[in-house]
Order: structure tokens, then C-alpha cells, then sequence
């Protein structure tokens, strides 16, 4: 075998380990991406069903239940064009409250239910999550007086 065939192999070897390589990391990377999605994208049947998610906007007035003699909290967040109902199990955060911002992880559920595995609520009374405002912004049910969307304190 000649010089030139065997770096021929070692450089096909090494592009095919750098190959099995990159793809195990992005199989990787798939099942733990999150996405952001807001209530009128899960209504329109664009989000998967049992994969993990983030779903944003705000807490619909009135929808806030506390399940008896359990942490369960179910509520429903909107952004003002489709609403989507969420359960916690859990300590919600101190700044949580109806007609407040609000961004969830979990999962949604094959009953169309969005079961958080953690809820988070505005930190101060300017901010919004850009993603949520982003929704309400393309739902057209922005407030005038409310700080862009791309504002972040």
C-alpha cells in the first residue's frame, strides 16, 4: 500500500468518526431542545403532543383553581386570541396572579392539557417575557402603554 492510499484511509476514517461524532451530538441536542410556543399554536395543532415545550402569555382572569387537599393548581394561559389550560403540581412563584405574564415548561398532555414541570412569572412589574409579548403583539392584543417586547430589564 502506498503512502498517498494509506493518508487516503486515515483521512476517510477520521471524516467518518468526526461524521458519527456530530451526529450523535445533534440526537442529542433533539430531545432536549425546548421551543416556545404560544396558546393560538397549540389551538392551530402545530405542537407536538409528549415532547417537552414552553408555552408563554399571560394568566387568564378567573381561571386560577386550586385542586383540594393537593399542591395541584390549574390554570389557563391566552394570549388573548386562544387560551390553553395548565397543570402544576408545586410552589408557584410569589409574582404569580391573574392578568400577569407567565412562561411554562412541560409538556402537553394527548387531553389538550399542559402539564408544567415549572411555572415562571414576570420579575418585575415592566417586564414580560419577550416570547409572550412577541404572541400578544401578532394576536394584536398588545397594550399601547406596555413596554416593547424587546425590552428586558
Amino acid at each position: 500500500m502506498t503512502r498517498k492510499r494509506r493518508r487516503l484511509q486515515v483521512l476517510v476514517l477520521c471524516m467518518l468518526g468526526l461524521g458519527t461524532a456530530a451526529a450523535l451530538t445533534l440526537a442529542a441536542f433533539q430531545d432536549h431542545l425546548v421551543f416556545f410556543h404560544a396558546p393560538s399554536d397549540i389551538a392551530a395543532g402545530k405542537v407536538p403532543r409528549e415532547r417537552m415545550l414552553r408555552i408563554g402569555g399571560l394568566v387568564e382572569a378567573g381561571s386560577v383553581q386550586r385542586v383540594p387537599g393537593t399542591t395541584e393548581i390549574r390554570f389557563r394561559v391566552t394570549d388573548m386570541a386562544h387560551a390553553v389550560e395548565v397543570s402544576f403540581s408545586g410552589v408557584l412563584p410569589d409574582l404569580f396572579r391573574e392578568g400577569q405574564g407567565v412562561v411554562a415548561n412541560g409538556r402537553l398532555g394527548t387531553d389538550g392539557t399542559f402539564r408544567a414541570s415549572e411555572v415562571l412569572a414576570r420579575h418585575d412589574e415592566t417586564y414580560m417575557p419577550p416570547e409572550a409579548a412577541e404572541a400578544l403583539k401578532r394576536s394584536g392584543h398588545w397594550k399601547p402603554g406596555a413596554p416593547p417586547p424587546s425590552s428586558r430589564n
